[in-house]
């Protein structure tokens, strides 16, 4: 029988050759799920990488949004303590203005009572003025009255003691 072969003979090469193709199977499998794990970790890191730069992006938007926020904030209170330093300022310079007002208004009188201090003055000195020398034209007067008696009754002392 050599055209027949022997069940029994051809089962182990039946059972290696199914027993192989189940090997080459499981590898293609274990290929085929290593493959799909690389591709699904590179996947998953390319993923990953993107999250990480749209987070970077998102938060430098978020930062700068923030800031902007600040900013506008900040603005608005320092416009609101700018009016009220101008209304302080105002309020300041007008009550200046009125203490310069009364200090010039005061400085007037002053120099008012000093120009009329001045002219009584001036008036009281001339009066004086006058009526000293109406005191000097009369001691002038008696001093002159005394002279020309002194010098008559010299002369007339000195007329008798001529004569005599």
């Amino acid at each position: 029988m050599p055209g027949k072969r022997r069940p029994w003979a051809t089962a182990p090469v039946v059972a290696e050759d199914e027993l192989l193709l189940l090997q080459r199977q499981a590898l293609a499998e274990e290929e085929a799920a290593k493959t799909k794990r690389e591709m699904l970790t590179q996947f998953l890191n390319d993923k990953l990488a993107k999250e990480k730069r749209s987070s970077t992006l998102n938060l430098h938007k978020l930062n700068m949004q923030w800031q902007a926020v600040l900013r506008d904030t900040k603005d608005k209170e320092l416009r609101r303590d700018i009016e009220i330093l101008s209304q302080t300022f105002e309020r300041v310079m007008d009550c200046k203005d009125s203490v310069i007002e009364s200090l010039a208004t005061d400085l007037e009188e002053a120099e008012e009572q000093h120009a009329q201090a001045l002219r009584s003055h001036l008036h009281n000195v001339d009066s004086l003025l006058q009526l000293q020398r109406c005191r000097l034209t009369c001691l002038e007067e008696g001093y002159d009255a005394q002279l020309e008696a002194l010098k008559m009754e010299f002369e007339a002392e000195r007329y008798k003691e001529g004569e005599g």
